[in-house]
């Protein structure tokens, strides 16, 4: 009866089991392989499907629904600058305005070649920089870099005034370089490179008297005119107390030159000036301003005056005639000597013995070439100033210039302008200037004035001169 039963009872299943097996397992199997994919390529459809789509969850949606589209990742905002860069603005953008402007790239393209000028300063390890007047010829980001073996092959000096080809900085490049010289000092760069150095030129008395009483004159220059010619080459000194007019007369001095002789290059250099005063003089003088104000330390006032007379030296050299106004000599002296290294010579008013040795260098460039070109130097001298200092320099200059002119605080006072002291103004050798006619009448006229005090010797000569038009009918 169980063996009966027991082997019906062990088939039962096993017939079920082998008739389930084959059935049951690979269907869930397959199911398995089948559905993978198919749900895999149903949530990327749907993720492409609903990218733009809003969120299901209610409140997140109504919290984005207001706000500004979200910051683009770095990535995303990568593809944008690329796609900005090519032309492509609308890429990946739906237009967005304010999104364009705020990654966009500037546009540059340096492809043309820049031609740029400036004032050559060479460094002590050869090379050098085209300095530009905007920056009173100190370092500034628009300096042009000039290097060692285009000044070589050149034969270039500090202060040749350059102009030239200059292209873009390249990478790790901080200053634009020079690629090719054009002109130096107006002049082809092949004439220049056999000039004489300006230690070597010939100096003669001044020969060519400048017009001041022509266009542009005023009564001060008229007067200056006859008193105290000025000739190409000079070089001069207007002694003054302060608050005489000294700065006025320079102002019209640089107008008659400039009305009257346009082939003169002009240069006006103001030491240790007021700030307002600089104004004044670039807006009213044709001519080029160099200016460092009273604010400035002494070592950038002796730079600029250093540069600016480099610069006359190399114009003088390729045959220019240059006129320096300088305003003030004094002013100059007493920067040179706080910058100077102490010697221990020191002379009364604390003035050290080596330091007026440059601006004396400066003021006696003045000179007129033989066969060349001139430099002519008009300087104002501090006197009575109360400082024991600006005797001293004023003495040490006294006897170094050809023509002075000297001004009067008295006359200044009665309101009487220009105050110029006719008697004890003269110029050295001004029978080369004038013709004979005039120095014989003018000898005539200082001996009436000899007899009056300085005060009526200008009223009377004021009074003469604004009932004249010129000086022939004076």
């Amino acid at each position: 009866m169980y063996k009966s039963q027991l082997p019906n009872a062990t088939n039962a299943p096993a017939e079920q089991a082998t008739e389930t097996k084959p059935v049951a397992e690979p269907k869930q199997e397959e199911a398995k392989v089948e559905n993978k994919p198919a749900q895999q390529t149903e949530k990327v459809e749907a993720k492409v499907e609903n990218k733009p789509k809003p969120r299901p969850r209610p409140q997140k949606e109504r919290k984005n629904d207001n706000q500004p589209n979200p910051r683009p990742k770095p990535q995303q905002k990568r593809d944008q600058n690329k796609n900005q860069k090519n032309g492509n603005v609308h890429a990946g953008n739906n237009g967005n305005k304010d999104s364009r402007n705020r990654y966009r790239e500037p546009d540059f393209e340096f492809d043309a070649i820049i031609e740029s000028e400036g004032v050559l300063d060479i460094m002590q390890d050869g090379y050098g920089f085209l300095r530009s007047s905007d920056y009173n010829y100190l370092s500034s980001p628009d300096d042009i870099y000039v290097s060692q073996s285009q000044i070589r092959l050149f034969g270039l000096k500090v202060g040749d005034t350059v102009l030239g080809q200059v292209r873009p900085p390249k990478e790790g490049e901080k200053y634009f370089p020079l690629i090719k010289v054009s002109k130096i000092n107006g002049q082809n760069p092949n004439v220049v490179r056999d000039r004489v150095a300006f230690e070597h030129l010939t100096p003669l008395f001044p020969q060519e008297k400048f017009n001041l009483a022509g266009r542009q004159s005023t009564i001060s220059t008229r007067i200056m005119d006859l008193f105290a010619p000025i000739g190409k080459g000079q070089r001069g000194m207007i002694v003054s107390q302060p608050k005489t007019g000294k700065t006025m007369l320079l102002k019209d001095v640089a107008n008659a030159i400039a009305a009257n002789h346009p082939e003169v290059y002009q240069m006006i250099l103001l030491i240790d000036e007021r700030p307002e005063e600089v104004t004044d003089m670039q807006r009213n003088v044709r001519g080029e301003v160099i200016a460092s104000t009273f604010d400035k330390e002494a070592h950038e006032h002796v730079k600029i005056a250093n540069i600016v007379l480099e610069k006359a030296k190399r114009l003088v050299e390729c045959g220019h005639d240059v006129v320096i106004l300088l305003d003030s000599i004094t002013r100059l002296a007493r920067a040179y000597n706080s910058v100077q290294p102490a010697s221990g010579k020191i002379l009364s008013g604390g003035v050290d013995a080596n330091a007026l040795h440059k601006p004396k260098r400066f003021f006696g460039a003045a000179r007129n070439i033989e066969n060349g070109g001139s430099l002519t130097i008009i300087a104002t001298a501090l006197t009575e100033t109360g400082s024991k200092m600006d005797e001293v320099i004023f003495e040490e200059f006294k006897g170094t210039g050809n023509m002075e002119l000297q001004l009067d605080r008295k006359i200044s006072n009665r309101r009487i302008f220009p105050a110029i002291d006719l008697t004890s103004s003269s110029t050295r050798r001004d029978d080369i200037l004038l013709d004979a006619n005039t120095i014989q009448r003018m000898w005539v006229m200082r001996k009436y004035l000899a007899d009056m005090n300085p005060v009526e010797a200008m009223e009377f000569i004021n009074e003469r001169f604004k009932q004249t038009r010129n000086n022939e009918e004076f």
